[in-house]
């Protein structure tokens, strides 16, 4: 897998990227910016549960990496005034390591999961009682001799984050009160957001800058905030620290990220798309061996970006590119019957 800036996931053994990352997280819905919708649901029910001085509802955020799923979590805690305790799917093997989490919750906590969709089967079954009617079941020994236990747990709320809702089971997707999709944000949006991060990392740029380097972040706050540091590397280096449109170029020409925000793996893949298939429809399968990457890859960091800036066509007979795609690529649109080839 080509390592690229414009991943949306959460690169390996970045730590002091991750406590930057960390400083640059709006902790309130006043510094949250983009997600209006969204924004506007979730005040009205902290509103109301505060009212009733009750947690609020179960709430599962979806959508894809990178657009602020752990972010409005830890928001939604901060506003209700909650503690937050933080997990992940994979990290919970087994139903005794549920069982601990929930059993050390207080009244009103926060159990975030992320990833929830990669909860263990036998964890999830757990997980049903808990959320519906807070109450644990425990089997205690085996065999003929065991017998069930049931737990009163406090009045708890769990936040789960996916990319995939799709691969959640219906019965633990029904269990959430509230369910919200984040979208792909505006360039306004992420130019603010831009502007935001670099008043916190005490960086100066141009608001033309800004603007440029907004429309090359693929819509998207984590790549926006890696990008601006990677950029401010390059000012410190190659001039006064200062971000102009003139070093914002050259830096964004050094990393290979175009003027949408493609790098050469999308572009390679659009390529391929093309070159070897007329444009397309092309199997997923395809596309993964041509550009070795995980089908999962493709599905969840390469299509939901190009699929919303109209590069790609996903069709029940495989993935086309667009007449934007050869424009963009500076590629002839082809003429005639397209012979389209799958798996």
């Amino acid at each position: 897998m080509i390592d690229r800036i414009v991943n949306a996931g959460t690169a390996p053994d970045e730590e002091q990227e991750q406590k930057i990352e960390i400083t640059l997280r709006p902790k309130d819905f006043t510094n949250y910016i983009g997600q209006e919708r969204i924004k506007k649901n979730l005040k009205l029910s902290i509103e109301a549960a505060k009212k009733r001085e009750e947690p609020i509802d179960h709430v599962l955020l979806h959508g894809p990496p990178g657009l602020g799923k752990t972010t409005l979590a830890n928001v939604i805690a901060t506003e209700m005034g909650a503690q937050i305790r933080v997990t992940s799917g994979p990290a919970i093997e087994r139903a005794g390591d549920l069982a601990s989490l929930l059993t050390n919750l207080q009244d009103g906590d926060i159990l975030f999961i992320d990833e929830i969709h990669r909860l263990n089967r036998n964890v999830e079954e757990v997980l049903y009682s808990a959320m519906e009617d807070f109450k644990l079941d425990i089997m205690l020994g085996k065999g003929p001799s065991a017998r069930s236990l049931r737990l009163d747990l406090p009045k708890f709320t769990i936040i789960g984050a996916t990319t995939k809702t799709g691969a959640l089971a219906a019965p633990l997707r029904d269990r959430f009160g509230m369910i919200h999709r984040l979208e792909f944000y505006t360039p306004e949006e992420i130019q603010k957001i831009i502007e935001r991060a670099a008043k916190i990392l005490n960086v100066k740029i141009d608001q033309n800058a800004a603007a440029e380097l907004s429309k090359r972040s693929r819509l998207t706050p984590r790549i926006a905030n890696r990008m601006l540091k990677r950029v401010r590397d390059y000012a410190d280096v190659n001039g006064d620290g200062i971000i102009d449109t003139q070093i914002n170029s050259k830096a964004l020409d050094l990393l290979d990220i175009d003027e949408l925000g493609l790098d050469a793996a999308d572009r390679m893949l659009l390529g391929a798309i093309i070159e070897n298939y007329d444009g397309g429809p092309v199997g997923l399968e395809t596309l993964a061996a041509l550009t070795s990457e995980e089908k999962g890859t493709i599905e969840d960091f390469y299509e939901p970006y190009l699929m919303q800036i109209g590069l790609i066509e996903r069709t029940p007979r495989g993935r086309k590119a667009t007449p934007k795609t050869y424009k963009h690529l500076n590629k002839k649109s082809p003429s005639g019957n397209k012979q389209s080839r799958l798996l």
